[in-house]
């Protein structure tokens, strides 16, 4: 039974529906290649395929290592386009409709996030991929088929998107890492320039807690768990929308709430990393409380070149805190 299913899905995505232009488009084989790879590290653990950063950072790094021709790298397409083979489902957010082109196309990968949930795989199909074995020889198959030419490219580290993009917002100062966001907005297309974003914001979520050692920087609260979950968010000090600033010291790693009142300027930090409190909110004796943080320093991260930058803290004392 196993190899009766098996060799029905070798049978399709060995047959992929695709414009057979410029030798023929890659874009299918690039994301099932990125989804089996995400499902083998663990990352993708139900057969609901999810739009996240994750995947359209795999999608990039993948069609950077193994596609030469002149197509363009827009995950949108094949994640949408997908719903043309039988083993893929697109499920969509409650109430809405895909907006398409004239062509019938998705517009674009907001337009994507904001119609669907998320794509279905076959659960009998995502059963044959979570075995290692089973999930290497579809891999293997899908290169030796679509990617002939490049396919040693496959396992190498020299395409690492997640590290270039990392290394940037690390060590870029807030005017060069500007700079570059907007020399992609003036060279890239609309929908790849949207999936550069979405990518680099999934970047500064996962390292600003780890920086912090997933510690809220204000409470101190910190908490694990065998599931992964993170319970602490990355937050912007200057918005992006303001700043267009992903580096590190643009951020700090707070709760949820905590965040909240950040974001609403009910709590600040001055330049001496000192937590203050709004005069204007009341509460009520709790342990929960705002004011029991008032005039305590922050938990900071042991690196002091990822320390706040003062001029931030300094833009939303005056900007955002509330008197």
């Amino acid at each position: 039974m196993e190899e009766e299913s098996l060799q029905k899905y070798l049978h399709q995505i060995l047959r992929l529906k695709r414009s057979a232009s410029n030798g023929g488009a890659p874009h299918k084989p690039i994301l099932l290649l990125s989804i089996f790879e995400l499902i083998r590290k663990g990352d993708i653990t139900s057969n609901q395929i999810e739009i996240t950063p994750e995947l359209v950072l795999e999608f990039k790094s993948n069609w950077s290592k193994l596609v030469v021709t002149q197509h363009s790298p827009n995950f949108s397409l094949p994640f949408f386009h997908m719903r043309s083979e039988p083993f893929w489902r697109l499920i969509t957010n409650i109430g809405m409709n895909i907006p398409l082109t004239s062509s019938h196309s998705i517009k674009s990968l907001n337009a994507l996030k904001e119609s669907i949930a998320f794509a279905e795989l076959d659960k009998e199909f995502f059963r044959l991929l979570i075995d290692p074995i089973q999930n290497g020889f579809f891999v293997d198959q899908i290169l030796e088929k679509y990617f002939h030419e490049t396919r040693t490219n496959f396992n190498s580290k020299e395409y690492n998107v997640y590290d270039q993009l990392e290394t940037q917002m690390l060590n870029d100062n807030r005017a060069v890492y500007s700079s570059r966001i907007q020399e992609l907005k003036e060279s890239l297309p609309q929908e790849q320039f949207e999936e550069e974003i979405f990518v680099r914001g999934g970047i500064f979520k996962k390292e600003i807690p780890k920086i912090y050692n997933y510690h809220c920087a204000i409470s101190g609260m910190r908490i694990e768990s065998s599931t992964n979950a993170q319970l602490v968010d990355a937050c912007h000090i200057v918005p992006f929308a303001i700043s267009k600033d992903d580096t590190i010291t643009n951020g700090i790693s707070l709760s949820p709430n905590i965040h909240r009142a950040f974001d609403r300027g009910l709590i600040t930090i001055n330049s001496e990393y000192i937590i203050r409190v709004s005069p204007a909110i009341k509460e009520n004796d709790s342990p929960f409380s705002l004011k029991q943080f008032d005039g305590k320093q922050i938990i900071l991260p042991t690196n002091i070149h990822f320390y706040p930058s003062i001029e931030n803290l300094d833009w939303h004392r005056k900007e955002c805190f509330v008197l």
